[in-house]
């Protein structure tokens, strides 16, 4: 049995100070560090959106962030300017250990579709190759952790689970965004309902 750890997008734009500021944002990379030496392998993804990317409210006349629209036929939830390519924000926290991760993939690349899964972006249409990485290595167990749980964290779980691998969340090791009140403990639920489960880094082996 193989497992590993996933670090989705602990970036400056998600922490404090940054575009799209999560909440204790920062407290994630203290979980991820301490949890990374109880795995053999640490993967990360990272959003690395082009500077025109339409997820982004700046390229939607009159729209805000927190606005819904169809974007090539998917609901999209508009965000402000984030991890843009190259960009300070789209770095990794300095507090983080990236020099424990085995590979960094990237997510978020194309412009016509936003991609909040580390594997798929959100029309399935493309794989950003963690699916196959993983199954190449022998993983069976995923561990996930990072920002945001109610965005990108769940999105990940989610088709992790679709992709057979036996996953757990940790809990203490994600914060959420929170758009609307309540998100978080309803990304968890559905993550649950789905097969996921939910531990907190002090119980991980």
């Amino acid at each position: 049995m193989s497992r590993a750890l996933i670090c989705v997008d602990i970036q400056n734009d998600f922490c404090p100070g940054g575009a799209l500021e999560v909440a204790e944002g920062l407290e994630t990379a203290t979980v991820a560090n301490a949890l990374m030496e109880r795995f053999d392998r640490v993967i990360a993804t990272q959003d690395w959106h082009p500077a025109n990317h339409k997820s982004f409210a700046a390229m939607h006349p009159w729209r805000y962030p927190g606005d819904v629209i169809d974007l090539n036929g998917l609901q999209q939830i508009l965000w402000p300017i984030h991890c843009v390519q190259g960009s300070f924000g789209a770095e990794f926290v300095r507090e983080l250990r990236t020099d424990q991760f085995e590979k960094v993939f990237v997510k978020g690349t194309d412009p016509e579709i936003d991609s909040y899964s580390g594997f798929f972006d959100n029309g399935h249409k493309k794989a950003t190759g963690l699916g196959d990485y993983l199954k190449e290595k022998g993983v069976d167990e995923v561990y996930i952790c990072g920002l945001a749980l109610d965005v990108c964290v769940k999105f990940t779980v989610l088709d992790a689970l679709q992709l057979g691998f036996k996953t757990y969340l940790v809990a203490d090791g994600t914060r959420a965004v929170n758009l609307n009140e309540g998100d978080g403990e309803r990304a968890i639920e559905e993550m649950k309902e789905k097969g996921a489960l939910i531990v907190n880094s002090d119980e991980v082996k």
